[in-house]
């Protein structure tokens, strides 16, 4: 494991390098600097007067500030859930491919480090990433938000980390993908397809009732059970955003998404050691 924390070290150097993620860093510092400057809410008592943004009224109902929030956290956690997953798709689909570039790969397999730790260092990091992004983009728009509106709560910051179980199993097929065809186009393709099917297998028992009964519901029904329910889990932290119980099957559906993911990642261990470089 000490093999793989070292590949996971040296690729996050690589990571910090790209402009990919500085772009992003920038992006995500201007919109929370705009946030901060430019909205206003006016809370007398723990009622919301008004909300200007950049002087212009957006509104003047008084409304608890509790009951606005709360839509105002759901809506921001959807965005944060997804609008990070499609971002982590296009940003991370070459660390595989770059991985296994002519020469960089025959160099690493020249040290003493298995293959399995070059897979497992390069999907550590990966995730280390997302954590960090999710860390800093949610974190510091939930942040401005609570000291805006006076509601303080972690439920929002908490509740967007589902989209890091979600990610584990699109990423672990991205990676995988590389490993069969090294190519960055392909990796965030199967990224892709895995997060629309993972959307799509969330409402499963509402698309099951387009198809006709007989073979073709039982078909989808059965291509579709071992998908993550990437939809699911949406909904969950919108909830826990909001203050809600956590659904019931929560922690069936974190498994069920987890041990996708690892089944992604041995089938792609597998074809790694028995691949020629």
């Amino acid at each position: 494991m000490r093999a793989a924390a070292w590949i996971a070290f040296d690729i996050l150097r690589e990571a910090a390098a790209r402009r990919w993620f500085l772009a992003f860093a920038i992006v995500l510092s201007l919109i929370h600097l705009g946030i901060l400057i430019g909205l206003r809410l006016e809370v007398v008592d723990g009622a919301l007067a008004a909300t200007r943004w950049f002087g212009t009224e957006l509104g003047h109902d008084i409304r608890t500030a509790d009951g606005v929030m709360h839509h105002v956290f759901e809506a921001a956690t959807y965005v944060a859930f997804y609008g990070g997953l499609v971002f982590g798709v296009l940003a991370c689909c070459d660390f595989g491919p770059d991985l296994l570039a002519p020469g960089r790969i025959e160099h690493l397999l020249s040290l003493p480090i298995r293959r399995l730790e070059l897979l497992l260092g390069t999907f550590l990091v990966v995730m280390a990433l997302c954590l960090i992004g999710t860390t800093y983009g949610a974190g510091g728009f939930f942040l401005i938000l609570c000291a805006k509106s006076g509601v303080w709560t972690l439920r929002p910051l908490c509740a967007v980390y589902l989209a890091s179980s979600a990610f584990f199993a699109v990423y672990a097929l991205m990676l995988t993908s590389s490993v069969f065809v090294r190519s960055a186009a392909l990796s965030a393709a199967a990224g892709g397809v895995v997060f629309v099917a993972g959307i799509c297998a969330g409402q499963r028992e509402q698309l099951a009732a387009l198809f006709e009964s007989g073979l073709q519901r039982q078909l989808f029904l059965a291509l579709s059970s071992p998908l993550p329910r990437v939809s699911e889990l949406a909904e969950a932290a919108a909830a826990i955003a909001v203050g809600q119980p956590a659904p019931p099957a929560l922690g069936r559906l974190v498994l069920g998404t987890v041990l996708f993911g690892l089944a992604g990642l041995a089938v792609g261990a597998w074809r790694l050691e028995g691949k020629d470089f």
